[in-house]
């Protein structure tokens, strides 16, 4: 999630390394953004029951899940990690091809990716990280929207994103790509409900 915020252009990853630890960006192509403020409740929450569900289900596979912040580098070739002009930090991310990894970062793109929305980032997500993803080769990109409980999904077929497929948040949704990852939303969307604090709850 990020707020397109941009400094200026020609940044590197070498730049992005040196700044504050209490900052967080990305940079696409250079151009840095600045992440919004900290997730809600219900983002954290969100974020937290998908990586757990695509965490178990990938037990004992060669495929990774990791959840941000994670660096992960998308370079426009072979440069070296110090001279990248693009990292991303997606809310969830499944890596199959363990050469990806690092302890640092994860360089090359990911086969699965999930944002989760929120108003100050939708657009960010929606058109300029769609068009990066597709851009990199990741094999498929899932944006979930909290408040509308709709899933907007984009799979690569030759090197284009067909779609999108948008779904209902209900019953059980399998990514195109991993048939065995079998996500069960109504426990998600449980917990949701548990979190939301209405109006004559909140403190004054």
């Amino acid at each position: 999630m990020a707020l397109p915020k941009a400094l200026k252009p020609s940044f590197t990853y070498a730049d992005y390394l040196k700044w504050p630890d209490d900052e967080r960006w990305e940079l696409i192509d250079g151009e840095a953004y600045a992440m919004a403020p900290a997730p809600t409740i219900s983002h954290q929450t969100l974020a937290g029951q998908l990586f757990r569900q695509i965490d178990e289900a990938l037990d004992g596979a060669p495929c990774r899940a990791l959840i941000a912040p994670v660096d992960v580098l998308l370079p426009a070739s072979d440069e070296a990690d110090d001279h990248a002009t693009t990292v991303v930090q997606p809310d969830i991310l499944v890596v199959c091809d363990p050469k990806k990894l690092t302890e640092r970062n994860v360089r090359g793109a990911p086969d699965w990716i999930i944002e989760i929305l929120s108003p100050a980032t939708a657009r960010h997500d929606h058109l300029t990280k769609r068009n990066l993803y597709q851009r990199a080769g990741v094999r498929e990109y899932w944006l979930v929207h909290p408040v509308d409980r709709v899933l907007t999904i984009y799979v690569l077929q030759d090197g284009q994103y067909d779609g999108p497929e948008i779904a209902e948040m209900a019953g059980e949704r399998a990514p195109t790509i991993f048939s065995e990852i079998v996500i069960r939303w109504q426990p998600i969307l449980d917990k949701l409900l548990h979190n939301d604090i209405h109006p004559e709850d909140r403190p004054v």
